[in-house]
């Protein structure tokens, strides 16, 4: 019986594991094949503090992991397959092992729809991204493309405009699916201009990163090349969870639904990251969720523990 098994590596995850560890509760942490999640996915990081010259997604999440074994956590690259959530056991099944805990913290993230494109694959992390919030400053007098037509892409394009020259929404229908407020504040903004009913077909670009996109009109079938710098997807995200589904209380979009304590619909069973966030979706609030979920895990453990005797 462990007292803690944490389900996903990431900035929660490795930072549950963190604060778990040096509670002396001897956290497994279950990593899956992708040691450091989305965020292992991106080049450089220049707002996550402490690192004043910044530094890449995966020397980051390596200092997190090798943190928090210092302090005793136990990382292993398994993945999970199944869970059973019981009153005081649960557990989970990797693809090797299965393991039984007193609490259990999910921090599974989620994963950005894609376009699944030629070229797109190849120039992700040297030109495509999926956020840019974390990659806009790399653009600062240059030319960038969004793809999306919601809020999100309409937040991530007002973004950009801070840094690029000129800035591309292509959206596949001649409407938005965004809020009103937001329609207006990308339609006035001199900086932006909007390409609607136009799809991306391929990214392009040589040993110095992305240089360009194919779109095409979905009505006229019109073929439309374009130079760029950077391409930004914000067609939305897909929470990591069909595991958890029947299980736990999702929301519409399949998220974890939390309280303000990082508690799920069962008790000792906690939910951090980018698994119960759609909003924010950052590396730092990824972080200070999971240390609320450990926080919160050890009370819980350290209840059962004096109910026990």
């Amino acid at each position: 019986m462990q007292n803690l098994i944490i389900v996903g590596g990431g900035p929660s995850g490795y930072t549950a594991a963190l604060y778990a560890a040096r509670a002396n509760l001897n956290p497994i942490v279950l990593t899956g094949p992708v040691l450091g999640g989305q965020l292992s996915l991106t080049s450089e990081i220049e707002n996550f503090p402490g690192f004043p010259d910044g530094l890449g997604g995966m020397d980051l999440m390596e200092k997190m992991r090798a943190q928090a074994e210092r302090f005793g956590a136990v990382v292993k690259n398994e993945t999970v397959t199944d869970v059973h959530f019981g009153p005081g056991i649960n557990r989970v099944t990797t693809d090797s092992e299965e393991y039984t805990g007193r609490s259990v913290i999910i921090c599974t993230g989620s994963a950005s729809r894609r376009l699944n494109v030629p070229g797109e694959d190849e120039f992700f992390g040297k030109g495509v991204s999926t956020c840019a919030t974390c990659d806009g400053a790399f653009y600062r007098g240059r030319k960038v493309l969004v793809v999306g037509g919601g809020d999100t892409a309409m937040e991530e394009g007002s973004f950009l405009t801070r840094f690029a020259s000129r800035v591309y929404i292509a959206h596949r229908r001649d409407t938005f699916r965004a809020s009103k407020i937001m329609q207006e504040r990308v339609e006035s903004n001199e900086k932006i201009d909007i390409l609607w009913s136009f799809v991306v077909d391929e990214v392009f670009g040589d040993k110095s990163g992305l240089t360009g996109a194919r779109l095409s009109n979905v009505k006229t079938e019109e073929k439309l090349d374009i130079e760029l710098d950077g391409l930004f997807i914000a067609i939305g995200h897909v929470p990591n969870t069909t595991l958890f589904q029947g299980k736990l209380e999702l929301d519409g979009q399949g998220y974890i639904i939390t309280d303000e304590r990082q508690r799920t619909s069962l008790p000792g069973i906690f939910a951090a990251g980018d698994v119960q966030d759609h909003v924010f979706r950052q590396a730092i609030t990824a972080a200070g969720t999971g240390c609320a979920a450990a926080m919160e895990a050890e009370r819980y453990i350290s209840k059962q523990e004096y109910a026990e005797g």
